[in-house]
């Protein structure tokens, strides 16, 4: 069993998500099944196969969920130390050989979104910055080679 961390937010996505399929795609997929059982001879029927199908992949999409939201834990903002890079801060770095600032929040897997410039914890810069304080180097290996940041701020996120 692998304990996934998550903010309240992420908690509360998650169940949500997990409720949108349990209610409003579940009995969809379901009248698929049912209106493609209606049309007769089940061996010949395409419909019907797509429809189970999708039903197969809905199941363990729930599944899925049900099993992250059993282990996920919400942790507590009020009780952060910010002194080191960890879960659920936001860290900004300045690439050392650009001189470029970035800010990112690190987040567990299933909250990463890069667009939203969330890094997952176990992603390589993610990794590389775990555990560092403010103006600590991280080396970091990307597959082009190695890229050093310095920890400019921690705040909780």
């Amino acid at each position: 069993m692998t304990i996934i961390y998550l903010s309240k937010k992420g908690y509360d996505d998650l169940k949500a998500d997990l409720h949108q399929l349990k209610s409003v795609e579940r009995p969809k997929v379901i009248n698929q099944i049912a209106e493609a059982r209606d049309k007769g001879d089940l061996s010949e029927n395409a419909e019907y196969d797509a429809a189970k199908e999708a039903q197969g992949l809905l199941e363990a999409r729930i599944a899925k969920l049900e099993n992250d939201l059993a282990n996920s834990r919400v942790l507590d903002r009020s009780a952060m130390d910010t002194s080191t890079v960890h879960l659920l801060t936001k860290v900004t770095i300045k690439n050392i050989s650009t001189g470029m600032e970035m800010v990112y929040a690190i987040v567990s897997e299933s909250e990463a979104d890069l667009a939203a410039k969330k890094i997952s914890s176990t992603s390589p810069i993610g990794k590389g910055l775990l555990g560092k304080a403010i103006g600590e180097i991280a080396e970091i290996e990307v597959p082009n080679g190695i890229i050093h940041f310095e920890v400019l701020d921690i705040q909780p996120l």
